[in-house]
């Protein structure tokens, strides 16, 4: 699946133009694990996510279960069609294997997610992303600012939980109790940013928080917010 056909194709409707977002906090980094609840090699991954999100305020952490371990014994209740498209994306951009887990830095760095010097020298060559954006959440409904710059890029709309710790009854992690982070419940692409400020008012996603990701044709994360 193409990186431009994968992270560009966007729905628009709803996008009202406004005056640039004001200034506001460095945007987080965002580290994107792809993982499995039937993987044997996820579990080290995933407590290394729980330890960056703890130690960390200034990354947003997003955990996307894929749904290609589901056939070898264990269905992952939080698996999903849309995280596998995602990782295929990022696959072509980055001319990458499909692998768990793997963890994309920034949608522009690639490595195993539970190799901590890896993810180390990432973070410590990561910027923070460019564009301003701001979200702000109300009843049953997300406000959304983007800031001007330069480029085109998609608006991701994701929906996430908190935390969830399952036992797992088959597979490869049989017997073990799985605690993970930020689990990524729905992802979609709500809008197309051609370098204007705009505002949109979004219906809340499902998952117990929201988050936005502003995201180049080649992947990089230009702004990110979460609620």
């Amino acid at each position: 699946m193409k990186i431009a056909t994968m992270l560009l194709a966007a729905s628009c409707g709803g996008l009202i133009a406004t005056s640039a977002v004001a200034a506001q906090a460095a945007a987080p980094i965002v580290l994107e694990l792809f993982t499995s609840e039937g993987c044997s090699s996820c579990p080290p991954a995933d407590a290394l996510l729980r330890a960056l999100k703890h130690e960390r305020p200034d990354l947003l952490v997003l955990d996307f279960h894929v749904d290609y371990w589901n056939s070898l014994g264990w269905t992952d209740p939080f698996s999903s069609a849309q995280a596998t498209a995602r990782q295929q994306a990022y696959a072509s951009a980055l001319g990458s294997e499909v692998y768990t887990p793997q963890l994309v830095v920034g949608g522009t760095q690639q490595m195993v997610g539970s190799d901590r010097d890896a993810v180390a020298s990432a973070l410590a060559a990561a910027m923070a992303p460019p564009v301003a954006l701001s979200l702000t959440k109300a009843a049953g409904s997300l406000s959304v600012d983007v800031g001007a710059g330069s480029g085109v890029a998609t608006l991701w709309l994701l929906g996430f939980d908190d935390q969830h710790t399952t036992t797992v009854g088959r597979g490869e992690n049989s017997g073990r109790t799985l605690t993970e982070v930020n689990i990524v419940r729905s992802i979609s692409p709500v809008g197309h940013w051609n370098g204007a400020a705009l505002h949109l008012t979004l219906a809340a996603p499902r998952g117990e928080h929201g988050a936005v990701l502003l995201q180049g044709a080649d992947g990089r994360i230009l702004g990110a917010a979460a609620s």
